[in-house]
């Protein structure tokens, strides 16, 4: 029978349990990772913990040495696996570090008599080397590369879009229709860029309503022509704005016609066109008169709406009195499944529309056609249906374009002096499932479309993914560069960046690679009913991974999660890159977010570089079985399923299939940091020669800690001829500047909501304006909000 003296005191006790729960917990989930062929650390630690709990209870002071063993068998394993990156070594340290650091208290210990004063030094000294260790990772990102960009221009070097605007105008999604995002503007340098204040701030009051979608998002990039700023809300209201002030001018509504059914809810952008005197149309009449200056707005019910730049008025010649129902001559024409969320591409004949259709809802949905516009009429000229044998087929009383042909759901990019539009396409939805598709809807899918401007017909096509069955399509409006080499050619170049990682480098002129992307076999073995294609071109210039994951990159928030997630990752099926979506659940990395997203590359034209902004994010694919829940049909009077994430229905195939981001349990990614960067690309060479992780944890953590872990952003950056880049788009809510040469962040400023959106900058009155829009992402998870900001230097400071 003990006594009062033999048993543990208060807080030894407690200590003890703690111990032990902690010990029963690593023991019984490690040797599940052990059975799945994962790690057997957990296991062996969560046994000696078990052990320590005892000894502890006990009041042995061999626990203290017990431990210590544990605090030093954790450090080599934590830095064999992870090496000397902080981030990577935090949740392998941060239960068994502080636990030790508990141990050495006196007012622990004492019931373990004076020899625990030996005993604590073993204890101390293992402590201690974990507090080295993690200090010196503190200073420490085998991640990063250290590298400079060509800081100086080859001589003679000039844009090839360099008439396409005035260098104090932004007349386009990208500034010009190369897609470049580049300013020629010089005010605002490395040197004084930390002067930029807030130089006017504008709010749409288009805020979220009970009917709309989850996604609801502020991506939009103004458009600024003379002295006006060109926008659209979420709701795809249009405003016009004083470029010096803000000041609102003119809007216009189109009343949007949506439900909680859409699957997006965004407007990107707007398009500019502008008649000059002798300017014919495409039937070589001349131009009208009115509206000579016009934007147009694409709306997500499926119109396309042409306005007077100066007034805000339909244009009444176009169309339905300034009006295009772009769902004239579809399969399916319910408002939703076809959603032009981007600007269209304006030539001086024709305005040329793209759009959205739902994902993974079923085999009947709007056709992913391209058409081309008279550009003062609204008459149809041409159209592009992927789908279709003949894709250049035009509607017809007894012909409707063909349902789910791959789309395009993002701006295209043209080239007047080749008359050609390079149009990104996606893969004909569902996405996840292809033993459905025709050979028709697979020939002209995930890739890069070159067509002739004025008649639709084809140039080339270059396809990036073979039978996607990953929604790897190319998701952001190419970039055209002319790059200029030591002998004095020029190489008509476009960039086109991917999902997967790569970044595809073809000749604009017939579509040949520039940069090699050869065949490369990848893991077999689809779901019945479908198939994998053996080969996928891999790009040599490539942010995706070298290695497969293993349960080593896992990480969390604590020892515990990343356990879990280590489970988790073992769980599913994972053979790399391109690895088949399975009823088992599959790891997707690169994610179907995509390493690259919408927000494309901000190209320096001059100085032949890029700044880029990839994710790195795995998401799980899970094909699920038709049954009760997951009927193989749809209700007759449903909408679209209102998300891109969560189970999806695919009405039409043997499968749903849920998608979702790859978290842990407390809602944080299973692969460890970092998960977004910035990253410099020499366009001579076609090397990456930096990357750095960019942004921090604040907002998306529970405590608002400002650690630079790197975090995924959604949205594009913007370069200047002043040698600085700009960047909002990162989960935490900043607009930053970087020095372009090195990556090195010069300057930021706290947003008021998310900054999902592409920055861009201008000119008037002779002082440089950057303007980003800021009304968060509703699935992206940041702060909504209503903003359009502008940053100038003070206008003292302009003149020095």
């Amino acid at each position: 029978m003990s006594t009062r003296a033999d048993r543990p005191g208060i807080v030894l006790a407690i200590t003890a349990i703690v111990t032990g729960l902690l010990g029963l917990t690593l023991a019984g989930g490690g040797a599940w990772l052990a059975v799945l062929g994962g790690s057997v650390f957990y296991v062996v630690c969560g046994l000696a913990l078990l052990a320590t709990s005892v000894l502890l209870w006990k009041q042995r002071v061999e626990a203290l040495w017990l431990y210590a063993g544990i605090v030093f068998a954790t450090l080599l394993w934590a830095v064999a696996e992870a090496g000397f990156d902080f981030w990577t070594l935090a949740p392998r340290g941060d239960i068994i570090l502080p636990l030790g650091i508990w141990l050495l208290l006196p007012v622990v210990v004492r019931k373990l008599g004076p020899a625990s004063r030996w005993a604590r030094v073993p204890l101390a000294a293992g402590v201690a080397a974990g507090v080295a260790v993690f200090g010196f990772a503190l200073t420490q990102d085998p991640q990063d590369i250290a590298g400079v960009l060509p800081s100086v221009a080859q001589q003679g070097v000039v844009p090839g879009d360099a008439q396409d605007a005035v260098d104090a105008d932004w007349p386009a999604y990208g500034r010009t229709q190369f897609g470049d995002r580049y300013s020629p503007l010089k005010q605002i340098t490395p040197a004084n860029v930390t002067g930029l204040k807030v130089a006017w701030v504008f709010r749409t009051h288009d805020l979220k309503t009970p009917n709309d979608p989850g996604e609801i998002t502020d991506e939009v990039t103004p458009i600024k022509v003379r002295d006006t700023l060109y926008l659209c809300s979420p709701h795809q209201i249009l405003f016009a704005l004083d470029a010096a002030t803000g000041k609102e001018r003119w809007k216009f509504d189109p009343k949007l016609q949506y439900n909680p059914t859409f699957q997006h809810m965004t407007c990107r952008g707007v398009s500019y066109a502008e008649a000059h005197p002798g300017d014919l149309t495409i039937d070589g009449t001349p131009v009208p008169t009115e509206c000579s200056r016009r934007v147009f707005l694409p709306t997500n019910d499926g119109r396309l709406f042409a306005l007077d730049a100066e007034t805000g008025e339909r244009c009444h010649g176009f169309g339905n009195d300034g009006e295009l129902d772009l769902k004239n001559g579809m399969p399916m024409q319910k408002a939703g499944f076809y959603e032009p969320t981007s600007p269209p591409v304006v030539t001086q004949k024709i305005v040329i529309v793209s759009g959205a259709v739902t994902d993974n809802y079923s085999t009947h949905e709007p056709s992913g056609v391209t058409r081309g516009y008279d550009l003062y009429t609204g008459r149809l000229v041409w159209a592009f249906d992927p789908g279709n044998p003949n894709p250049n087929e035009l509607p017809s009383a007894t012909h409707h374009y063909v349902a789910n042909s791959p789309n395009s759901w993002i701006t295209s990019s043209y080239d007047p002096r080749l008359n050609l539009i390079y149009i990104p396409t996606g893969v004909a939805t569902p996405d996840i499932w292809g033993g459905n598709r025709t050979p028709d809807q697979e020939r002209y899918a995930s890739g890069i479309l070159a067509l002739n401007a004025d008649t639709g017909e084809k140039v080339w096509f270059y396809q990036t993914v073979h039978h996607d069955l990953w929604d790897m399509d190319i998701p952001s409006q190419p970039s055209l560069v002319d790059i200029h080499q030591k002998d004095g050619t020029v190489i008509p170049a476009l960039y086109a960046p991917a999902k997967t990682g790569n970044i595809f480098v073809l000749d604009r002129r017939n579509g040949h690679l520039i940069v090699p992307a050869p065949e490369t076999p990848v893991p077999q073995g689809a779901a019945p009913g479908d198939h994998v294609e053996p080969t996928q071109p891999y790009s040599e210039l490539t942010f995706r991974p070298k290695n497969k994951l293993t349960d080593a990159d896992m990480w969390g928030g604590t020892m515990l999660d990343q356990m879990v997630c280590r489970i988790m990752f073992k769980k599913l099926r994972y053979d790399g890159p391109f690895t088949p979506p399975s009823l088992q659940g599959t790891l997707v990395f690169p994610g179907n977010l995509g390493m690259f997203e919408w927000g494309g590359l901000a190209v320096d034209p001059v100085r032949q570089v890029a700044f880029a902004n990839p994710i790195a994010i795995p998401f799980v694919s899970t094909l699920v079985p038709r049954g009760p829940k997951n009927p193989a049909q749809p209700d007759t009077s449903a909408g679209p399923s209102g998300s891109e994430s969560g189970v999806q229905p695919q009405y039409g195939t043997p499968y749903g299939v849920d998608l979702h981001a790859f978290l842990s349990p407390l809602g944080i990614p299973c692969k460890q940091p970092g998960w977004g960067y910035v990253a410099g690309i020499d366009l001579k060479t076609n090397k990456i020669m930096w990357m750095h992780r960019n942004g921090t944890v604040r907002d998306s953590s529970p405590l608002p800690l400002p650690f630079k872990v790197g975090i995924p952003s959604l949205g594009g950056p913007l370069t200047t001829a002043g040698g600085v880049a700009f960047l909002t788009s990162t989960a935490d809510y900043y607009i930053r500047a970087y020095d372009v040469t090195t990556g090195r962040q010069l300057w930021q400023d706290r947003l008021p909501a998310g900054g999902q959106s592409t920055p861009m900058s201008y000119e008037v009155n002779g002082r440089q304006f950057v303007v980003t829009a800021d009304g968060g992402h509703g699935s992206f998870g940041t702060k909504l909000g209503d903003y359009i900001v502008a940053y100038a230097l003070p206008e003292s400071a302009e003149k020095h």
